[in-house]
């Protein structure tokens, strides 16, 4: 019915690149059992940004789950460099081959929006942030972007599967649609106010018929005390200077007395209108830049074969670690039977990439999504945007 590979499908091997399935039959008519290690990492991120957040290490975990091989990974929501090992998988190589595109794809358009969201999450420091972008993608996608939206440092998710997948409310004001049939604004406010549960914030949009801050100031008439914001979501046909807009809507609203109805805005949000416009929002819905994010363009490659370092050209081979000294605080990448010790000043290392599946079984916790946001909301204390 709809375009989309089924988990069956998925889990199977079905969704994998030609070249792979043709390899295994090779490799099996020829009786040339190789027992391989294998590495992901990213070279360079997008747009040379200088960190990115890991996602999607949970489905690729399911991904490899029952299959005879070990893998090892950092842990899902870990910020990491480009050129850093992110996960590795050992075992013979026709276990596991066609998987390499699925596995690829799980880890490179979830790090992608989980990166961007946490790009967001610093832009706009305390202000709440919302994952708005499931209109910009595939529906079946919906619940993946939104979720690691979120792991990424989103606030909350408007859809209403997506919030059920992550365990949390869906968040979301009214849409024009809303305005349209009723017909008038006010009317709209309303009416909105008198059906939906009083435990749903007031937000109205104020940008459907009439200029900004004439309908924000209708709304603040309306609905008096019970009104906790105005979300602009201005088309770019008619936005001019947004902060502009802004500053009119927070100057008639201040003036009349309605300090407290706070702003919102949605529509072509992304980190740099984030900073703009941050002296004078409260709230952004964030859609496209998130849900259409730039993919971390992770690579697989063999680095050992039958126990020995061989990789192609232009790579390292050799098994690798990704090591954090506890005395100077460098990560490095070294090989692994060089991981317990700092190269740089001596101190004691930590091996960052650990085991996650063992013969097929998973071995490592995987912690609910609120626990890994937390965890990178800590991490990107500190972290500049460039």
């Amino acid at each position: 019915m709809f375009h989309t590979a089924t988990p069956d499908q998925i889990k199977s091997g079905k969704v994998t690149d030609v070249y792979f399935d043709r390899t295994v039959k090779v490799l099996r008519a020829r009786g040339l059992r190789k027992h391989v290690v294998a590495e992901v990492r990213a070279a360079s991120l997008p747009n040379r940004h200088p960190w990115a957040v890991l996602a999607g290490i949970e489905e690729t975990a399911h991904l490899l789950e029952g299959l005879p091989v070990r893998v090892a990974s950092l842990v899902e929501g870990s910020v990491f460099r480009a050129g850093e090992p992110v996960l590795w998988i050992e075992g013979e190589y026709t276990e596991f081959a066609v998987f390499e595109t699925p596995l690829l794809g799980m880890l490179c358009q979830a790090s992608g929006v989980a990166t961007k969201a946490a790009r967001c999450r610093i832009a706009a420091v305390d202000r709440q942030l919302i994952s708005f972008g499931a209109r910009r993608m595939h529906p079946a996608l919906a619940p993946m972007i939104d979720r690691n939206a979120f792991l990424g440092g989103c606030d909350a998710v408007s859809v209403v599967q997506s919030a059920e997948c992550i365990g949390e409310q869906p968040v979301g004001t009214m849409p024009h649609a809303l305005v349209l049939c009723v017909g008038a604004p006010v009317t709209a406010f309303k009416l909105f106010h008198e059906v939906v549960s009083p435990d749903v914030r007031r937000v109205c949009l104020v940008d459907t018929m009439h200029d900004e801050k004439f309908e924000a100031v209708a709304a603040a008439e309306a609905l008096r005390d019970q009104l906790f914001a105005v979300r602009l979501d201005t088309p770019g046909s008619r936005r001019g200077d947004i902060l502009r807009i802004l500053q009119e809507v927070r100057w008639e609203l201040d003036l009349r007395g309605f300090k407290h109805v706070k702003l919102f805005l949605s529509g072509g949000v992304d980190e740099a209108e984030i900073i703009h416009t941050r002296e004078l929002v409260d709230a952004y819905g964030v859609g496209t830049s998130i849900s259409n994010a730039p993919v971390i363009n992770f690579a697989m490659d063999i680095v050992e074969v039958d126990g020995q370092p061989l990789s192609k050209r232009g790579k390292e081979s050799g098994r690798k670690q990704l090591i954090r000294c506890h005395s100077c605080g460098q990560r490095i990448v070294v090989p692994v039977d060089q991981a317990q010790a700092c190269p740089g000043c001596g101190g004691q290392a930590e091996g960052l990439l650990t085991p996650l599946l063992t013969e097929g079984a998973l071995v490592r916790e995987l912690p609910p999504v609120q626990e890994l946001r937390r965890s990178v909301l800590s991490q990107l204390k500190g972290l500049s945007l460039e």
